[in-house]
Order: C-alpha cells, then sequence, then structure tokens
C-alpha cells in the first residue's frame, strides 16, 4: 500500500476524490505527468478502497431509481418466458436444444435422439416436459453453484456421440477450464486442462480434442492435441510468435477438414490438415502478405475438392477493398481462379457450403443480405448470376444463417429480426421457395408488434459523408413533421470500431424505454462495418476522429430535425464505444444530458503504449503504434479521452467497468472518473459502479444480467427526462 496520501479525500458534489501521485511519462519527447495511474494494480487495497467508495457513492445517488428498477425488472421478467426450450437442431444420430427453467440463472443444455433417420422435422418444442429419450450434457446451474461469476466457453460433442468436452470461468477473466465427460455414462474423466482460450474442436476419429492457450498477454497462441482418456502428454501442434496475431481453431463445416486460422487486425493466414488425420501435419492455404486479409472454406462440387476463399487481395491491379471469393482445387490452392468477383459497396463477409447449397453473406446499404446457389440445378461450378437472394420485407432487418449443423441438411435454418420484431427461426426449402416458421421470440403480456415503428434517416458529416442512423420508437410518439410532433426523449446509441456492424435487432428490455416514450437511435458511424470495408478504412487509425464527430454531427441532425433536445438526450457506448463516449464528452458535453459508458476503453494512449499489458500488440494495427510512430502518438493524444479530460461542463456521466476484465482494464474507467470528477466545472453527477466480480461482459445469470439493465434503463430514464423520480 503506497504512503503517498490517504487514498480518497472528498471532491466535487461529496465524490470520493482519489490521492494524486504524480507518475511521468515520457515518450517521443512529450512528457505527461498522470495522477492517477496508481489505480492501475487491482491488488493494491487503496485501490479496492477507491472502487468501494465509489460504488457506495454511485449507490447513493441512484438510490431515488430503486423503484423504477424494481418495475423495470418486473416488466423485462413479465415479458421474458422463463421456462423455455430453443428448436432442437440436427447433429449425427441427436437432436440438440437448450432450455431455461424459472427461478434459474443459466441454460440446462439437453439432446434426444433421432428416431427416423430420414425425418428432418426436429421434434416440437415442449418447454416443461422432456422429449422421448432426452438426457442432460450439462446443467449449468449446477455448474455454476458457489460462484458469483460463471461462464460457459467450449460446448461439443465427438463425431460419434460419445464425449463432450466442455469448458468454463468462474472469475470472469476468459481462462477457462477444459473438462470431458464420457455420455454413455455421465462420468467426468480425469483430463482437466487450466487456462485455455474457450474453444474446442474434435477429430473425425473422436480420440482428440484441439484446444488453445493464451500468453501473458491473453492472446491465444498455440494450438494443442490432447489424447482423451490417455496420460500421453499434450502435443503443442502450432505456436504463433508474432504478437500481433490472434490464433483460432475450427473446422469446415463439412467436418472434412480441420482449420487454423490466424489474423492480425489487417492480414490473416489458414491452415488445414484433413480431419481423419488428425496426428498429421497442418498445411497453409495461402502464405501471409501483410494487409491481406482471407477466409477458407471447403466445397465439394460436381465429386470434386475445392476451397473456396474469401479475400481483399489485389486483382487487375486494385485492391480487392469489399472482398471477392477465388476458388481453388484442396490438392493445390495455390492454383486458384475468381469466383466472384469484387464489387465496390458490397461487403462480402463469408460463403458456407452445405452438401447441396452454397450460400453467400454479404452486406449492402448498411443492411445484411444472403443469396443461396443450388448446386443441384448447376452443371458445373456456379457464377454470380446463380446465387438467388433471400427476399426480406421490412426496411431493416437482420437476416443470416442459424442452426445449421448438418453438412447434408436437405433445407436451410435462417434467423430473422428487425428492431420491432421478435427474432424468428425459420427453415427454407430451396427448391420451392417455402418457409416455414419453427420459432417465434415469444414476448409475454400485452406487446403489439404494429405498436412500434422503426425508420431510416441520414445525417450529414462535416465533410459531407452520409451516416446512417437506425431509429425505433411508439407509433404514437410523433416523428417530426407528424400531427403533434414534439421533441422526445432520446437515447443515441454508437459504436464505430474493428469493422463491427449493428444491425436491427429486438429488445425486450428496450420495450421498458420505448413504452415510456424514449426514442432509440442507432448511429451506424465510420469505424463500423455496416457501409463496407472503406467506412471501417475511414474511422481508424489516423483517421480515427470520423468516428466521434460522426456521433456528434449524428446527435445534432436529431435535434435540428425536432426528434429531440439535447436536455432530453443521453448517449450510450460500450469497450471502444466507450472510447466514443469519452471522446464525446470532450467534443461535445453541451449535447447530452446523460454519457453511460459501460466498460470504457478511455485510457486508450496509455493501454496502447505499453505491450505488457492483454492485447496491446494485436490493437496496433487498430489504432496505430504510438509506442514507435510519433505521428500515432500525437495524434491518438489529441483524442483520447482520459488524456483530454479538462475543465469543462460535463454532463451527468454513468461509467461500469468489472474488476476482472482483461480487455479493458478497470483502470481505464476508474482513472477517467477520478479525473473527471476533479476538473469538471459542472455540478452534475460523475458516477463510477464496479462489478467486483466479473469480466468484460459484466455480470452472469439472466436474472443479475436484468438487474444490470434495469439500472441502466431507469438512469437513462431519469437523465432523458422521460419519467419524474
Amino acid at each position: 500500500m503506497s504512503d503517498a496520501a490517504s487514498s480518497t479525500g472528498t471532491g466535487r458534489n461529496g465524490a470520493p476524490a482519489a490521492k494524486k501521485v504524480p507518475q511521468e511519462r515520457t515518450h517521443h519527447g512529450d512528457t505527461v505527468i498522470d495522477n492517477y495511474e496508481w489505480l492501475r494494480d487491482k491488488d493494491d487495497l487503496e485501490v479496492i478502497a477507491f472502487l468501494a467508495a465509489q460504488n457506495e457513492f454511485t449507490e447513493k445517488h441512484t438510490a431515488q431509481l430503486a423503484g423504477l428498477r424494481a418495475d423495470i425488472f418486473g416488466e423485462i421478467r413479465s415479458r421474458t418466458k422463463e421456462t423455455d426450450m430453443s428448436v432442437p437442431s440436427r447433429r449425427g444420430g441427436y437432436w440438440y436444444y437448450g432450455r431455461t427453467h424459472e427461478g434459474k440463472q443459466y441454460a440446462t443444455h439437453c439432446r434426444c435422439p433421432i428416431v427416423d433417420a430420414d425425418d428432418w422435422t426436429p421434434p416440437e418444442v415442449s418447454d416443461d416436459a422432456p422429449l422421448p429419450g432426452e438426457e442432460v450434457l450439462l446443467d449449468a446451474n449446477a455448474e455454476a453453484e458457489g460462484y458469483d461469476f460463471f461462464s460457459l466457453g467450449a460446448l461439443t460433442v465427438s463425431h460419434d456421440g460419445n464425449w463432450l468436452a466442455y469448458s468454463t470461468d468462474v472469475v470472469g477473466d476468459e481462462r477457462y477450464t477444459l473438462r470431458f465427460k464420457d455420455l454413455r455414462t455421465g462420468e467426468l474423466l480425469p483430463d482437466t486442462i487450466a487456462d485455455t482460450a474457450g474453444g474446442a474442436v474434435w477429430s473425425a476419429d473422436t480420440r482428440h480434442v484441439f484446444y488453445q492457450t493464451v500468453d501473458d498477454a491473453w492472446r491465444p497462441d498455440t494450438v494443442w492435441r490432447h489424447d482423451i482418456g490417455t496420460s500421453t502428454p499434450d502435443v503443442k501442434v502450432f505456436y504463433e510468435p508474432d504478437e500481433r496475431y490472434w490464433v483460432g481453431m475450427g473446422t469446415t463445416r463439412s467436418d472434412k477438414y480441420l482449420m487454423i486460422a490466424v489474423g492480425s487486425k489487417i492480414t490473416s493466414e489458414c491452415f488445414v490438415l484433413a480431419a481423419d488425420d488428425p496426428t498429421g501435419e497442418f498445411r497453409s492455404v495461402a502464405p501471409r502478405v501483410d494487409g491481406v486479409e482471407y477466409n477458407v472454406e471447403h466445397a465439394e462440387i460436381g465429386g470434386k475438392d475445392y476451397f473456396l476463399i474469401v479475400h481483399n487481395d489485389e486483382r487487375g491491379g486494385e485492391k480487392s477493398e469489399d472482398f471477392a471469393i477465388d476458388i481453388a482445387p484442396v490438392d493445390d490452392p495455390s492454383v486458384r481462379t475468381e469466383f466472384i468477383g469484387h464489387r465496390r459497396g458490397i461487403r462480402i463477409e463469408d460463403i458456407d457450403a452445405f452438401r447441396d447449397y452454397l450460400v453467400l453473406s454479404y452486406r449492402a446499404d448498411a443492411l445484411p443480405r444472403v443469396s443461396i446457389a443450388d448446386l443441384r440445378r448447376i452443371d458445373g461450378i456456379p457464377v454470380a448470376e446463380d446465387f438467388i437472394e433471400v427476399a426480406v420485407a421490412q426496411e431493416l432487418f437482420s437476416l443470416g444463417l442459424a442452426g445449421n449443423r448438418e453438412w447434408a441438411t436437405p433445407r436451410l435454418r435462417f434467423g430473422y429480426g428487425s428492431f420491432i420484431e421478435p427474432s424468428e427461426l425459420f427453415e427454407l426449402d430451396v427448391t420451392t421457395g417455402e418457409r416455414v416458421l419453427l420459432k417465434r421470440q415469444p414476448v409475454l403480456g400485452d406487446f403489439d408488434v404494429d405498436d412500434y415503428v422503426q425508420s431510416r434517416e441520414w445525417a450529414t458529416a462535416a465533410d459531407g459523408t452520409r451516416i446512417p442512423l437506425s431509429i425505433v420508437r411508439r407509433k404514437d410518439v410523433a416523428a417530426p413533421g407528424e400531427d403533434g410532433a414534439s421533441p422526445a426523449p432520446l437515447l443515441l446509441y454508437g459504436y464505430g470500431s474493428y469493422e463491427a456492424s449493428f444491425d436491427p435487432g429486438f429488445s425486450v428490455s428496450r420495450l421498458s424505454m420505448l413504452d415510456r416514450g424514449v426514442v432509440f437511435v442507432l448511429a451506424h458511424i465510420r469505424g463500423g462495418g455496416e457501409m463496407g470495408r472503406h467506412w471501417y478504412e475511414t474511422g481508424k487509425t489516423l483517421t480515427k476522429k470520423n468516428t466521434f464527430t460522426d456521433f456528434v454531427d449524428s446527435g445534432r441532425h436529431l435535434v435540428e430535425r425536432g426528434w429531440t433536445t439535447p436536455k432530453q438526450m443521453v448517449a450510450e457506448g460500450g469497450s471502444a464505444g466507450g472510447l466514443l463516449m469519452g471522446a464525446v464528452a470532450n467534443l461535445a458535453p453541451e449535447l447530452f444530458n446523460g454519457i453511460l459508458a459501460s466498460v470504457p476503453f478511455v485510457d486508450a494512449l496509455n493501454s496502447i503504449l505499453d505491450p505488457s499489458l492483454p492485447l496491446t500488440v494485436i490493437e496496433w494495427d487498430e489504432w496505430g503504434d504510438p509506442l514507435h510512430d510519433p505521428v500515432v502518438y500525437e495524434y491518438m493524444k489529441s483524442y483520447s479521452p482520459y488524456e483530454n479530460v479538462t475543465a469543462l461542463p460535463y454532463p451527468p456521466i454513468l461509467a461500469q467497468t468489472s474488476l476482472n476484465d482483461t480487455r479493458v482494464l478497470f483502470t481505464e474507467a476508474a482513472k477517467w472518473v477520478a479525473r473527471l470528477q476533479d476538473l469538471s466545472t459542472s455540478d452534475n453527477l460523475i458516477l463510477l459502479k464496479t462489478e467486483m466480480s466479473a469480466g468484460h461482459g459484466g455480470v452472469s445469470g439472466r436474472y443479475k444480467q436484468w438487474e444490470e439493465v434495469a439500472f441502466e434503463i431507469a438512469w437513462i430514464l431519469q437523465q432523458t427526462g422521460a419519467v419524474s423520480v
């Protein structure tokens, strides 16, 4: 424990004031004094005392919301079918599914035998009665007993159906313990592997399992082969020494090949091995080339084996920015020919190969799209024109493959949803076009989809770029220009990093805001992937500020259009979206009456400067390398939220973090809030809430998560003025 000073005093509004311990940081001739770097050590009792004091302060100043929180929790619970069952998914000789039970935090994972191998119709969902022959693979509630936190990593059954490999994390640091269960006897094997990365992949002979471990920076870097039920030492089959690269393990959809995927933010390489030769050597499909990304799928076309390679390599002297697909014989993948060419603005994301179909997933106009080629109707290798798009009626929607475990499936399952429609799982007969609804997400109570409206608007950035906005509201909340329209309470959500796309999706908890008159807006800002690779490229590294200004311009658009006012608008974002929140607080504190930042990456420059921290080096391709590049250093310093907190009238801010988060350390939120509380010139409350037994995803268990969501929504409703507290 440091003896420099007591850890806390009292600051503005009675907030716990962190002591100041000046520490110098010098890079590229620039010396910075950091008064709160001491908050980095979670083993320091003074750090824990500061977090506890902040939690008490937050609890005190949100106590008036307790009744509202209870109401919202009750609404979420009353709308949720607590005892439920997923649609069974076929794999090998069994149907697999999950169950939830009223009063239990976690799911129970089950299966039942297939009676008729030629019948692909799943058993009818039975919420509270077991299916014939049902057996429990894993009861997560039993596994979680006695722990404050629980997360399931791997959950995979061997090809013969006899063995289960599963892994658990009971701390929140994303280091999992891998175990094995004999499903014929229900007994656990003595094989236990600690500190794995979470996943597991079976070989075709069901004797071997491949898993990954992580390095000191939490980067998956090594693949191991484990021989089930023996004392044979595990074999290291792959190691990636370059700290910029993340290692993943999986199989092709056909299960014919094991795959190791190695990727940085801008470069990738894939290695394959026949699944029936698990002790063989993995071979590279194509050598890594800096700036070239690719992934691989196995397809059987006309009785021949091919690799389909989705890539952004150059063709005809021009880079395939939005990706293209090549086809190559498995025996010699270097002999590649174009399969689907590059089309600017049509971002190819993936291709899935089944026995009878190829399914292309891509996005256009900020929405996901899916097209299917029926191999039974095609003589030879398909061309682009053979892919038929799956039609969707809604203006805003999500669509994608879901639950297709069998390569030989005669029908394809898709997940569909929108902001106002509960998610649906349907099965498509490709031959006839017939769609059969297998399940719609149940929403209990008086929910009526016709009570809600979703729409698309476009804001304009300062440089003229058009920014898509997705807007959701109750129908009785009039839009600008409609009769009776007036500014409404509004939540503006954003992310804008890692080429992540936030597609329209239904939320039961969001109804508690919409039904109180709040308009929900999702800003699809640059740095995300909604509008293709260019959208991402113009919101990262030395163009990162576009992400922040896009969000501010989106907020100003909503005010100018008459949707809302600054006194009624709250901004929300998490993780890299928390960085967005911190930057926006510095850029436009007057635009919002509240900012909610979850696990916020707000001390970005300090973190990216330190290669010893988890995942820092691999992040240099996303943000730039300020440690070695003075231009990047200066640019990041100009926007990093913590660096730029100054004497401004900040709006009310609620920051949430987790003590065991390994992706965005709790330190970032703690330092940011300490500095905000010290320098803000307004009397608005700056609050910090730290989960002391959780990781990057927050608390575990659905009831705990509902309580957390209710806490957030209650604060949002207060700050938008949607309720009087």
